[in-house]
Order: C-alpha cells, then sequence, then structure tokens
C-alpha cells in the first residue's frame, strides 16, 4: 500500500454544525475517564478539573475531536453498570460544555449513556459494539448525533473468541454493512455515519494488521467515511518485543502513518501533540502521491 484517495463527507451534528471530512484527516483525542485505562496506568483521569485540563491541552496540540469514555474496553474488562458510566462521564461533559472549540463524543455502547451524553453536549456518539445495544440506533437518531459503528464481536470479556476469520477484510465488510443497515432502519441517516474496523477488537495480530493494509478497499466498498483506532493496542506487542502499552508510542505512530496513507479520515490517539505531526507529514506523502499519479 503507497497510498489511497479518500472521498470527501459533511456530517451533520446537532448543534447546526458539521464535521467535515476529507479534506484532512482529523485528529480525535481519547479522554478515559476511567480508573482502569489499559493505555493510560499512569495518567488516570478520574478527577474532572483535570480531565478538563486534559481536553484543553489536547485541543491546543491539534486534536480535532475529543473522545469521552467512562468505560474500560480492554480485553476481559468488566463491565460498567450505566449509572457508574454516567457517572463519570456527565460531569466531565457537563464541565467541557463551552470551553472547547471542537466536537466532543461520548464512547459508549448503551443507548442510555449515549441518549445522556449528547444532552449533556456529546455531538458524536463512538459505538464500540457496531450497535449491539437495540435502542442504540434510536437513541442517535432522536438526538441528532452523529455515529461511530466500530466492528466488533462479543464483548470485552469474550472478543477473542470471535477472533476467527477465512477473509477478515470481507467478513469485517459484511458485518459493518449489517450494523449500518441496521441503524439506518432504526432511522439514523447514512450522512451521519462514520465506521470503525475496529483494529484489536475480537481480532489476532495478522487480523488486525491486515484491515489496517486493506483500508482503501474497505472504504470504496462501504462508501463512508473511516476512523482508525490503533493506539498503543496489544496487536503492536510482538513487533515491539513486548513492550506495554504506554511504551507503544513509536508503534503507534507506525499505524497511524499506514492509516492515513490508505485514506482513514480520523484517527484516534493518546499521544495528540505527537500523532498530529505523524498525520500532518503522512498527509503530505499521500497527496504528494495522488498528484503524481493524477
Amino acid at each position: 500500500m503507497t497510498s489511497a484517495p479518500r472521498l470527501a463527507y459533511t456530517v451533520p451534528l446537532p448543534d447546526g454544525s458539521t464535521l467535515e471530512l476529507g479534506a484532512r484527516p482529523l485528529v480525535m483525542g481519547i479522554l478515559n475517564v476511567t480508573p482502569d485505562s489499559f493505555a493510560d496506568a499512569n495518567n488516570r483521569l478520574t478527577d474532572v478539573a483535570r480531565a478538563v485540563d486534559v481536553a484543553l491541552r489536547m485541543q491546543a496540540a491539534g486534536a480535532d475531536i475529543i473522545d469521552v469514555g467512562g468505560e474500560s474496553t480492554r480485553p476481559g474488562a468488566e463491565p460498567v453498570p450505566a449509572d457508574e458510566e454516567l457517572a463519570r462521564v456527565l460531569p466531565v461533559l457537563d464541565a467541557l460544555r463551552g470551553r472547547l472549540r471542537i466536537p466532543v463524543s461520548i464512547d459508549t455502547y448503551k443507548a442510555v449513556v449515549a441518549r445522556a451524553g449528547v444532552t449533556a453536549g456529546a455531538a458524536i456518539v463512538n459505538d464500540v459494539s457496531g450497535g449491539q445495544d437495540a435502542g442504540m440506533a434510536r437513541a442517535v437518531a432522536e438526538t441528532g448525533a452523529a455515529l461511530v459503528l466500530m466492528h466488533a464481536r462479543g464483548s470485552s470479556r469474550t472478543m477473542y473468541a470471535g477472533a476467527v476469520y477465512r477473509d477478515v477484510l470481507a467478513e469485517v465488510t459484511a458485518e459493518l454493512e449489517a450494523s449500518l443497515r441496521r441503524a439506518t432502519e432504526a432511522g439514523v441517516p447514512l450522512h451521519r455515519i462514520i465506521i470503525d474496523p475496529g483494529v484489536g477488537f475480537a481480532k489476532q495480530a495478522s487480523h488486525s494488521y491486515g484491515v489496517l493494509a486493506h483500508l482503501p478497499e474497505l472504504a470504496s466498498a462501504l462508501r463512508r467515511p473511516v476512523l482508525v483506532g490503533p493506539s498503543r493496542k496489544s496487536f503492536l506487542v510482538d513487533a515491539l518485543a513486548g513492550r506495554p502499552a504506554t511504551e507503544r508510542d513509536w508503534g503507534t505512530a507506525a499505524a497511524i502513518a499506514a492509516a492515513v496513507l490508505g485514506g482513514a479520515h480520523i484517527v484516534r490517539v493518546h499521544a495528540v501533540a505527537e500523532m498530529v505531526q505523524v498525520v500532518r507529514v503522512a498527509e503530505e506523502i499521500r497527496r504528494h502521491h495522488e498528484r503524481a499519479k493524477g
């Protein structure tokens, strides 16, 4: 893979603004307000004021979206009750309202959390289950939020049991098509939906690398903007000689560069300042290659 074209999309947001996707890759900064984040063991943001400060610093470093999550979805993680998840995210969303110039997304697979999160100011729902909660699409449709549908199988506790593929690209594409169909049938307009192939979710390392290598085919088949989130994930471990999550940013940078060259519209990252630089350089390479082809 050298580079791939990136189609332009306009995604409406609840406040009447739009998310313009295609001119350049956007950077989504991860704001985990959980006590057990796998990738932020030394920087767990359970204090509202500290979380707001980190979000503001991410914006200053070049983030285009802040993704607020109140439940860890690392492999093996125990589910968190909705009321506990709400207690973690709502104070942060409330505190961020009016403080940011960029949109906020709520990272959840629960419809009740999504609905409350949008009411509290989130403009995007980032559903890592691909719509497994039957009420999620209805909640998104009624709030007018944009929706990220990620490919996944099972829950955090069981995802690796489903990491069996004959053709990972074909199966991920087909399952995302099914998620898109369920969402649109429940009332979410197609133009509000972004897809995520779910790097690291219900996939062995070879499957995640395969998805990254074939992003152009995935985007072409589904005709929706693509979000990619490889940041610090376990599929990088073998290539990085077993380094822990907090020491995987160089490997993450390579995966982010590949995603940009593959035509990703949004990349989701922990280390915003560093990955903004990676995105900008990779995008210049992609643009030069596209100009040369044209």
